[in-house]
């Protein structure tokens, strides 16, 4: 899988989906329900009932691909709460998800900048 940081955008599906459903069937999710243009640079991620299983969907310019993660123990901190059917991440909140963090309670430092003047 290309790193995160390569992709524009990254969308999490917040309502759980049937995991028998594979890269056509995400992709009407993602088409018809989400309404986000499949055939960008973005990923698209989903999550299953129990919350133990992710499935990523991104087009790669030659084709569909799916990323595929089951935990053993534990379970994803999904945003539930949202009022918005579709979540919009950055590259860093991603990867706060797939290493176990609640996304939604992490504040990353703010980002400072400064003007110099001679």
């Amino acid at each position: 899988m290309k790193p995160v940081e390569a992709f524009e955008r990254i969308y999490l599906h917040r309502q759980p989906v049937d995991f028998r459903r594979s890269i056509n069937g995400l992709a009407i999710l993602v088409e018809q329900q989400m309404q986000l243009p499949l055939y960008s640079s973005a990923l698209f991620v989903f999550i299953n009932k129990s919350r133990n299983k992710l499935k990523i969907l991104y087009w790669d310019h030659s084709g569909f691909c799916l990323w595929y993660k089951r935990l053993e123990q534990e379970k994803f901190k999904w945003p539930r709460h949202d009022p918005d059917e579709v979540v919009l991440l950055t590259a860093e909140e991603m990867d706060w998800l797939l290493r176990g963090f609640d996304i939604r309670q992490m504040q990353p430092h703010n980002v400072l900048e400064y003007n110099v003047f001679y």
